[in-house]
């Protein structure tokens, strides 16, 4: 990921979440000639899009707490900080889908909807310099 990509305001991750990740791996692995690297310490069978060595994307299997949700494409938009971006949210309209929460290693995150009914994440990386002490 690149620098401007952690900028408040970017778009900063996309994430497929499906019910085949096997198959949604082959596809666009054939469509965009992605190569796919399995992370192997994720239960949801997350993979790793790249193109060259660069990251673009992500893609699992929908999680359990979803439910019924069809197979989407997911964005992320970098905050400076989650939680206030969270408290925010109502306040101007939005609505809070899915409460803040850690993802292991990356960063915390949550899931809104804008008050037309868009859904986003909003995610804070975590300051892997300041982790490591």
């Amino acid at each position: 990921m690149t620098d401007s990509m952690k900028q408040h305001g970017a778009f900063s991750w996309n994430e497929l979440m499906t019910t085949d990740v096997a198959a949604a791996k082959e596809f666009y692995r054939q469509l965009l000639g992605w190569t796919l690297e399995d992370i192997q310490n994720c239960d949801l069978g997350y993979s790793l899009a790249k193109i060259a060595d660069q990251e673009v994307a992500g893609i699992m299997r929908i999680p359990p707490e979803a439910g019924d949700m069809p197979p989407a494409w997911g964005a992320y938009i970098t905050v400076d900080d989650v939680e206030a971006s969270a408290r925010q949210v109502e306040s101007l309209g939005g609505k809070i889908i899915l409460e803040t929460r850690d993802i292991p290693d990356v960063g915390r995150f949550c899931v809104i909807a804008d008050p037309q009914g868009a859904i986003v994440s909003l995610i804070t990386y975590f300051d892997k310099a300041c982790e490591a002490s």
